[in-house]
């Protein structure tokens, strides 16, 4: 939407000597309050829809995921679908920076009188995995949006970071991309297995991942009759516990009674369920494909689990896991 050498003068935007208003104050007069009866709509489906409908603020996003230097990478044309938050006015815009507050109309239906007059600067973003936040044109993005742009040229720093951040993350998620984080601090699972992606959406899963890991060793080292390190434990339970779950799990196809949920929440879920069976045929022995056709079966089989996974897809809009 940008271009170079953009005209800094604003548009007059006075009424004309017969009285009325000039085409061009009607035009962004319009667009204002078009993008701001959008935000209310946005806010007011939040209740009922999943789609996170707030922007992230950045500095809470730099402390959850402990990013310290980042990098210049210069002038690009960014997706305006990617911008999840804002340095500081993430309060003042809904997640797709449709203007919340009447009292941005000013500053708003400035920016947008330059669209046809040359556009405007490129924006300042910090990139964090896929995503990024405005650090300067908040506006700019503003109006990109509502003018239907896919894309706004921005100056772009980056951010280096151990675990995704994804467009549709929302507060909660910081709490679990910081748990993800210290998971892979103790585990070291990144680097001992770099295309590893582990999402979890419920707190606390990840401990108990590593504490399958953990037993996982004790038996490891109970068959080898020595201590197994941990280095060793963790990357045979992903190679052997961890991915032949996830297989499994795909081919069962049971995915979709699950929205909004991921294929490492069913792995953490048929491993409570393995547990369970074992304990149920009195510490018997079960395969680790058994244990998942088993839970496949009974999800299969459960009417409840049926109608609210569709009542989840289609009332509540929550995505099947692609991955």
């Amino acid at each position: 939407m940008s271009k170079e050498n953009t005209p800094r003068k604003i548009l007059s935007m006075a009424v004309d000597p017969r009285g009325q208003r000039d085409p061009e104050q009607e035009r962004v007069a319009r667009d204002f309050e078009q993008a701001h009866r959008r935000a209310f709509m946005q806010d007011a489906l939040a209740l009922v829809r999943y789609e996170p409908v707030d922007l992230l603020p950045f500095e809470l996003v730099r402390e959850k995921l402990h990013l310290s230097n980042k990098y210049y990478l210069g002038l690009q044309e960014i997706p305006l679908a990617q911008i999840v938050g804002s340095v500081g006015r993430y309060e003042d815009f809904t997640r797709t920076f449709m203007p919340r507050k009447s009292n941005s109309r000013s500053r708003w239906e400035q920016i947008d009188s330059l669209a046809d007059s040359g556009g405007w600067p490129p924006i300042e973003v910090y990139k964090v995995s896929d995503t990024y936040f405005v650090r300067d044109g908040n506006h700019r993005v503003s109006v990109a949006q509502q003018l239907g742009a896919e894309t706004i040229e921005a100056y772009v720093w980056e951010y280096p970071t151990r675990v995704p951040l994804e467009t549709d993350d929302d507060l909660d998620d910081l709490i679990l991309r910081e748990e993800y984080l210290e998971f892979l601090d103790s585990t070291g699972l990144d680097q001992l297995r770099p295309d590893q992606w582990i999402i979890l959406t419920q707190a606390g899963g990840y401990w108990e991942l590593e504490e399958s890991i953990a037993l996982h060793r004790h038996w490891k080292s109970w068959d080898m009759d020595t201590d197994m390190p941990w280095s060793e434990a963790v990357a045979d339970w992903y190679d052997h516990i961890y991915l032949p779950l996830a297989t499994k799990i795909r081919e069962e196809g049971i995915l979709s009674f699950f929205p909004g949920r991921t294929e490492a929440d069913l792995v953490m879920w048929v491993l409570r369920h393995w547990s369970k069976l074992e304990r149920d045929y009195g510490g018997e022995e079960v395969a680790a494909d058994e244990a998942v056709e088993d839970f496949a079966e009974r999800t299969r089989a459960n009417p409840f689990r049926r109608a609210w996974a569709w009542f989840e897809r289609s009332v509540l809009g929550k995505p099947v896991d692609e991955e």
